[in-house]
């Protein structure tokens, strides 16, 4: 029987090489293609030319109809959590059902309903297909998956537990999300009513306050106003004549926040201020240990090894105060000291968490401990959500109706006295 030189492509994208045995070309195709390999050139032994193989069929690219006019600067880039988050479940499907990579990337490109993470699903395919692994695929696109989700898989990849790796990346988009949504939701409610006891007040002070100021000057014969509606009435007079002067003051200090937070030191500062802010200090607090533990667990489970791990975590941690704490961290370990001490240095991080670890630390559980520190404190944001929730429904009633309250009087003052004028006479 013919015996077959090939060179081909297993399931993770890694090149291999080898001989086989089938009655003709064709049927040395069909048996590595069951076998899960992807040929790219099979040649018969002891003859000279090699024949490439037939490639496996690219995702269909969508007709279009005329020419789309295409500014990059203004295409976008990016990709929502919740869209990543099931692109990677149902490729970690397909692979834990069977399927080779490169397979299960052509299925997914054909069914992405979003434009962005389709194009780059097509990209990554034909990536794999032309020999690169799956990994170095994925940091070509940075804007899409982070060093956190490239790493994890290079380390699914090396062990060969791709699909547990992106199985467990999942997830761990999930809960992030899942987090990410309640401190959203929490802080949700106060900004919308602030924003509505704000608009109903300028409407109140630019247009229904002047019209009263008219009324009174009339009716009152230049007696003097109650002190409250003369500080409503002082107020209104202001926003009229300011209205640019505020809106102006208002971009500049949205443009200066901006400035200041990409700035090392004013990041720093503010991150510290968020930490210990009232009511939503603790709420953050709660969700940065979340998200710190559960990142570093997931890196260290899937086999990242803890220093490139504790890099990955600083990185990605959304706090320069807790990610200063991570790189301490580092520098500890890189020396071959314990991750206690600059945890507790920090002052960030509660001693429960900090003993928790230290039992981790020694017990040679550190990944496990991790993980359910991470489990703790998702319960932990529940409750501190609900409570917030909780206990800012009647504050924000009573700030709008102490706002609305306070210009209704000031305006029905004046009446009262004109209607006992009125009376008297």
């Amino acid at each position: 029987m013919p015996r077959y030189s090939y060179v081909a492509l297993d399931a993770r994208g890694q090149e291999s090489a080898g001989v086989i045995e089938a009655t003709s070309q064709n049927e040395a195709v069909s048996q590595l293609r069951q076998s899960g390999y992807f040929p790219k050139t099979i040649s018969e032994e002891g003859k000279g030319g090699r024949v490439r193989a037939p490639k496996a069929p690219a995702a269909p690219k969508a007709a279009s109809k005329g020419k789309s006019l295409s500014i990059p600067f203004l295409e976008r880039q990016t990709i929502k959590g919740k869209t990543l988050m099931i692109f990677t479940r149902q490729l970690a499907t397909l692979i834990d059902a069977g399927l080779p990579l490169l397979r299960g990337l052509t299925v997914l490109s054909k069914q992405e309903p979003d434009p962005v993470l389709r194009k780059v699903t097509i990209s990554l395919a034909e990536a794999v297909q032309g020999g690169g692994t799956f990994s170095e695929s994925l940091a070509g696109h940075p804007k899409i998956f982070n060093k956190l989700y490239v790493n994890m898989v290079k380390a699914g990849e090396l062990g060969g537990v791709l699909e547990l790796v992106l199985l467990r990346l999942a997830e761990f988009q999930e809960k992030a999300q899942k987090i990410k949504n309640k401190v959203v939701s929490a802080m949700f409610y106060p900004i919308i009513v602030l924003v509505i006891a704000i608009a109903i007040m300028a409407f109140l002070l630019v247009f229904i306050v002047p019209k009263f100021e008219a009324i009174f000057a009339d009716m009152l014969g230049g007696k003097p106003l109650p002190a409250l509606t003369q500080f409503v009435i002082g107020a209104s007079n202001f926003m009229k004549n300011n209205i640019l002067l505020i809106v102006g003051g208002i971009i500049v200090f949205i443009i200066l926040y901006t400035i200041a937070s990409r700035t090392p030191k004013g990041a720093r500062v503010l991150d510290a201020i968020k930490l210990k802010a009232p009511l939503f200090g603790d709420l953050t607090r709660k969700s940065s240990i979340s998200r710190f533990t559960r990142t570093l667990g997931t890196l260290v489970t899937s086999g990242v090894p803890i220093l490139q791990a504790l890099n990955i975590t600083r990185e990605t941690a959304g706090n320069v105060v807790i990610a200063n704490a991570i790189m301490k961290v580092h520098d500890s370990v890189k020396e071959g000291e314990s991750i206690v001490q600059p945890l507790e240095a920090s002052g960030v991080f509660p001693p429960m968490v900090i003993s928790m670890i230290d039992v981790g630390e020694e017990t040679g559980q550190l990944p496990e401990m991790l993980l359910k520190i991470a489990e703790v404190y998702d319960d932990e944001v529940d409750n501190a959500v609900t409570g917030l929730t909780s206990l800012l429904e009647p504050i924000m009633i009573v700030f709008l109706a102490v706002v609305v309250g306070t210009i209704v009087i000031a305006l029905f003052l004046p009446l009262i006295s004109i209607i006992s004028g009125m009376q008297q006479q």
